[in-house]
């Protein structure tokens, strides 16, 4: 314990370059992935060939991408983030088209019918409902970027990994179970993040009944006012 607290300020700074080098890659894997997720969900044929080629890409060996792009690159926080977005883009690329298929089709016409364009559908509906199944992929992209950074470290850059490497080198135990702690830590309060941010988005699936309602209230809540009082004057002369 005495060591954690003599050395708290480099603790605090490795994690902070382990989050930014785990993050980061993140955040460029889901704005490729969205996108694309939205193409292959318009024209289904693109999606196995996409699917296929996120697969491949992510089967390679992050040592081998490093000894390929260190020439291009250098040893910069570059190189380890290149890999780390391109294994985010595979998990996060069908995490985005399933979450798009799983918007009911009556939904999408029902917005349609009400005057939606296809962006504004896109963004106002679509994206909302599937933003669950978005976050669920993010979670699990965060938490795998969070524990490959440390694998950076052998070529220099690798945040807590540098705990591993120092501690086998000089014998020391202490040091890598503190780095095992912190990595875990982050993991989790990453995490716990996305997860409140999902209840903040998606507010209708924590209450009851919001399997049925939650669809409606998103469309009724996007429509435009001219329409919610046509539908109270056609009640009126109804009654």
């Amino acid at each position: 314990m005495s060591w954690v607290t003599s050395n708290a300020s480099e603790l605090l700074h490795l994690t902070g370059q382990n989050a930014y080098l785990a993050l980061v890659p993140v955040l460029v894997g889901l704005l490729i992935s969205i996108p694309l997720g939205v193409v292959c969900q318009r024209y289904g044929w693109l999606y196995p060939p996409i699917l296929g080629l996120t697969s491949v890409l992510y089967a390679l060996p992050a040592l081998a991408l490093f000894a390929v792009l260190i020439d291009n690159t250098g040893f910069s926080d570059t190189t380890v983030m290149i890999p780390l977005a391109i294994y985010s883009l595979a998990v996060l690329f069908p995490s985005v088209v399933d979450g798009l298929k799983a918007v009911p089709e009556p939904v999408r016409q029902a917005a349609v019918a009400m005057g939606f364009g296809t962006w504004r559908r896109l963004f106002s509906v679509e994206l909302p409902i599937a933003t669950p199944v978005i976050i669920a992929g993010l979670r699990v992209a965060c938490v795998s970027s969070i524990s490959l950074v440390s694998v950076g470290q052998l070529i220099g850059i690798g945040g807590l990994g540098y705990l591993f490497i120092d501690g086998e080198q000089r014998d020391f135990s202490t040091e890598i179970v503190t780095g095992i702690v912190l990595v875990v830590v982050l993991a989790f309060v990453v995490d716990a993040i996305l997860v409140g941010v999902r209840r903040l988005l998606t507010p209708w699936q924590h209450s009851r009944g919001a399997e049925t309602g939650s669809i409606s209230r998103i469309v009724s809540r996007r429509t435009p006012q001219k329409s919610g009082e046509i539908g109270r004057a056609s009640c009126r002369e109804r009654v």
